[in-house]
C-alpha cells in the first residue's frame, strides 16, 4: 500500500526534516511512529528538508506499507503517536508512481517578519522575525515583484561546501530538490534556475508576510531573498539592484540569510 501523507509541524525543536544519527527530526519521529504502528521499518520521503527551525504548514510525505491498514486508520493511529508539535493533516491511498518530492509541480512558502516597534510576544518568538530595521512596506513590494519569471539564483543560493558531495542541487529553505537516484524520473531542474510564479507581500494584522510560489527553490533561498529585500527595504541597498544581483551569479551579491525561524513550507502541488 503507497500513501500520500500532510503534515503540519512546528520546526523549533527538531534539527530539521532530514533523519541525522542522535539528533530529533521530523523525519526520524515519523519513521518511529510509523514503526510504532506497524512494525515495519521505513524512511517516508518528503517533499523537500527543511532546515533546523523551518516549521511546515503542508509538508508532503510518501511511503509504502506491507501492513493492510486503511488510511483513516493510520491517520487515527499516526497522530495518536506523535508528538503535539507534529500532526498529520491527511492521509491518502496514491499511485505507486507517486514521489512526495520528484512529482511535486510547485511549492509555496511564507515568511513572517514582525517589523521594528511591535513588542514580540514570547509566544510568537519561535515562528516570526523581530526586525531591527525600520522597513518600507512599498519597497518590499517592488523587489519582491522583481525576482519574478526564470532566473538563475545563483546569487541567492547558500555556499555550501558539502554541494559537490550531493547529487543535485538543494532546496532549503526549507526544502530539497535532491535527487537520490532511486527513481526513475530525472530531476526536472537545471542547474540554478528556477520559475517564480508569484512573489509578494501582506500585511497581516502586525505581521509582514511574504509569499512566494516557485517551481523549486535552492539551498536558502527563501531566507536569502527576504534577507536582501529586507536591506533594500531598510534602505541599505538600492531599489533597483536585483537585477543586478541575479545577473552577478555570486552569492556575495546578495543580501544576509533571514532567520529560519520565520519561514513556512506552506503548500506543495503535484499533477
Amino acid at each position: 500500500m503507497h500513501f500520500k501523507l500532510t503534515l503540519t509541524y512546528d520546526g523549533t525543536p527538531y534539527n530539521g526534516w532530514q533523519i541525522q544519527p542522535d539528533l530529533p527530526t521530523v523525519q526520524g519521529t515519523l519513521a518511529n511512529a510509523i514503526h510504532r504502528i506497524t512494525g515495519e521499518t521505513i524512511l517516508p520521503q518528503g517533499s523537500g528538508r527543511t532546515d533546523t527551525g523551518v516549521h511546515a504548514l503542508g509538508q508532503v510525505a510518501s511511503f509504502s506499507l506491507i501492513t493492510p491498514i486503511p488510511a483513516p486508520n493510520l491517520h487515527r493511529a499516526l497522530n495518536n503517536a506523535l508528538p503535539p508539535n507534529i500532526r498529520v493533516l491527511s492521509i491518502e491511498p496514491a499511485p505507486e508512481s507517486f514521489h512526495a518530492r520528484h512529482s511535486a509541480l510547485r511549492k509555496t512558502y511564507e515568511y513572517r517578519i514582525l517589523p521594528r516597534g511591535i513588542l514580540c510576544s514570547p509566544f510568537l518568538a519561535s515562528f516570526v522575525w523581530p526586525s531591527r530595521y525600520r522597513l518600507s512596506f512599498d519597497v518590499l513590494q517592488q523587489v519582491a515583484a522583481a525576482i519574478l519569471g526564470t532566473h538563475d539564483f545563483t546569487s541567492f543560493a547558500a555556499t555550501d561546501p558539502d554541494q559537490a558531495t550531493r547529487k543535485a542541487s538543494a532546496d532549503d529553505d526549507g526544502l530539497e530538490d535532491s535527487y537520490d537516484g532511486t527513481h526513475a524520473e530525472q530531476p526536472k531542474h537545471i542547474g540554478n534556475i528556477r520559475t517564480i510564479h508569484h512573489s509578494a507581500w501582506q500585511r497581516r494584522e502586525d505581521l509582514f508576510v511574504y509569499r512566494v510560489t516557485g517551481s523549486g527553490f535552492l539551498h536558502h533561498m527563501v531566507r536569502n531573498l527576504v534577507g536582501t529585500f529586507v536591506e533594500c527595504a531598510a534602505n541599505r541597498r538600492p531599489l533597483e539592484s536585483i537585477p543586478e544581483i541575479l545577473a552577478a551569479r555570486d552569492r556575495s551579491a546578495a543580501g544576509f540569510t533571514a532567520p529560519a525561524r520565520g519561514l513556512y513550507l506552506v503548500e506543495v502541488e503535484y499533477k
